[in-house]
This record gives structure tokens, sequence and C-alpha cells, in this order.
């Protein structure tokens, strides 16, 4: 499920490149980056870290990127077009972009990538960066998906902020999902079973049946025509956070799986900063 969305970038930022095992003598007044940081013992479970010059524990806040592929490819580098973004428009957020394990037959996705998403938070928790414990997710399909789930049925300390879905998958039991047999990888891919095997697994995999009243702000960005997520998945989730007195926007293009035009991808990406500026 790789999304082709492409925000549009005003320039290019440059930073001091460290390598992961120099977080131990970072200087906090300045600007730096950390790559391919380590989580955990496998190859995928890898970050980047970019950090605001002048941060602290106390104030500085951290947008983690979770890429999309369907839950079993994909990569950090898919989400690098939001890096210049948050970093000319936000400039002092810290930004992790993160790698995770992708799922394979005998292997799906769930629980082990919200454990890996777990193991990031703790790490970032754990490592010396000057950042404080707050966080807010953008995740692009799959990795949207994954960043709800975690944002809403995962949050027990509070410390996840905001979410931003870029087309991700929000309700598993969605009749569209359930009676098209096109998705049946989906299922497949999660859980190594399918719908009919356990509906109710698939409720609680679904962000749309685990959000509460205490569910962080949401900001949604879908196609009226994606192929892959179809709209229900954004309007539905809508209507949930609603009616929980959760705050949230809605934002409907026209196309399919983030192939919009300049003009709206300009939007998207202008009401993706005023969100993150207003409620992170």
């Amino acid at each position: 499920m790789k999304i082709k969305i492409l925000f549009l970038s005003l320039g290019i930022f440059f930073l001091f490149s460290c390598s992961a095992s120099d977080s131990a003598s970072l200087d906090a007044t300045k600007e730096q980056m950390l790559t391919n940081v380590s989580y955990g013992s496998g190859s995928q479970q890898k970050f980047d870290l970019y950090l605001p010059a002048n941060r602290t524990a106390a104030a500085t806040k951290t947008i983690i990127l979770v890429h999309g592929g369907g839950w079993v490819e994909g990569d950090k580098g898919d989400m690098s077009y939001l890096i210049d973004i948050i970093k000319q428009n936000l400039p002092g957020y810290a930004v992790a972009n993160i790698n995770y394990r992708l799922a394979s037959p005998g292997n799906p996705a769930i629980p082990m990538q919200i454990d890996d998403i777990a193991s990031v938070i703790a790490k970032l928790k754990s490592g010396n960066y000057s950042i404080s414990n707050q966080y807010g997710f953008i995740g692009a399909s799959a990795g949207a998906h994954l960043s709800m789930l975690y944002s809403y049925g995962y949050n027990s300390t509070n410390e996840i902020k905001m979410v931003a879905s870029i087309v991700g998958p929000t309700n598993f039991a969605d009749p569209n999902y359930t009676t098209n047999p096109i998705y049946n990888d989906y299922y497949t891919n999660l859980t190594g079973q399918s719908y009919a095997d356990n509906p109710a697994l698939f409720q609680q995999l679904s962000p749309y049946w685990r959000a509460t009243a205490s569910a962080p702000p949401t900001i949604l960005f879908y196609g009226n025509a994606d192929p892959l997520v179809p709209i229900t998945q954004g309007q539905d989730m809508h209507a949930k956070l609603n009616d929980l007195g959760v705050y949230n926007e809605f934002n409907l293009y026209n196309g399919g799986h983030g192939d919009w035009s300049t003009t709206d991808q300009l939007d998207a990406y202008t009401k993706l900063v005023a969100f993150i500026s207003n409620k992170f």
C-alpha cells in the first residue's frame, strides 16, 4: 500500500550529521541529525533523528513519521519529502523518521509493528537527545493505520498529542473491505488470518473501533477515487471522532491514493503545518 503523494518542498536544509554512536555527546545548542539509530536487534529496526538547535527536554516535541507499503514493504526514505517541510515551517520540532519490521508469510504485522513503534518511543526517551516525552505522528497509508492504532489504542500515558493520517485504513469491518476479495491480502498481512476467521480481532486492529473521547487531535487526508482505501474509511473516522468530541479535520481531494493535483498537495501541506502549529 504505497502512497504516491509528494508534498511540495520549498528548498533544501543542511544538518550536521552524526552516527548513531555519537548520541552521548550531542550538543543541544546545535541542529543535528542521527542516521540509522538502532532501537532493536533487527536490521529494519532503525530510525533517523533530526534534532533542532536549542532544544530542551522540557519543551522540544517530536514528530514521528511512519511510512506505508501495505505492512509488507516500504522504507523511511518514502517519507523524506516531509523533512524539508517540517524543518522549514516547524523548526522547533524534532523528527524521527522510522523503519519497522515488515510483515511476511508466517510473520504478520500485528503485534510486531505496534511493538516497534513502542520501542522507538522507548529509545527516544532513553537517549541523550534533549527532547520531551511529547510525540505526534504523521503516517502514510499502512503507516497511517499504525499511527492511528497506536495513538488511539496504546496511548495509556497520554504522550501522543496528535496524529495525521494520509490515506490510512481505519476500519477493517467496513463492508467495502469485507465483501471485496481484492482486500484479502490486507487481512493476511496484518494477522495471517482472514476476516471471517476472527472478525472481533479486526475490529481491535481498527482505529475506528479503538478511538475514545481521549483520542488526540487528528487530521485526515483522503482521495475520493482511492482504489486501495475506500472513501468511507476517512468519512467514517471523521464522523466517529466528531461523535466522541475529539478535535479533528477531514480533507477530501479529487484523485486516488495520494496522487492528487499539485494544488491539492500544496493545500494538504499547508493544512498539515497549520494543524501541527495549532494543536501540537
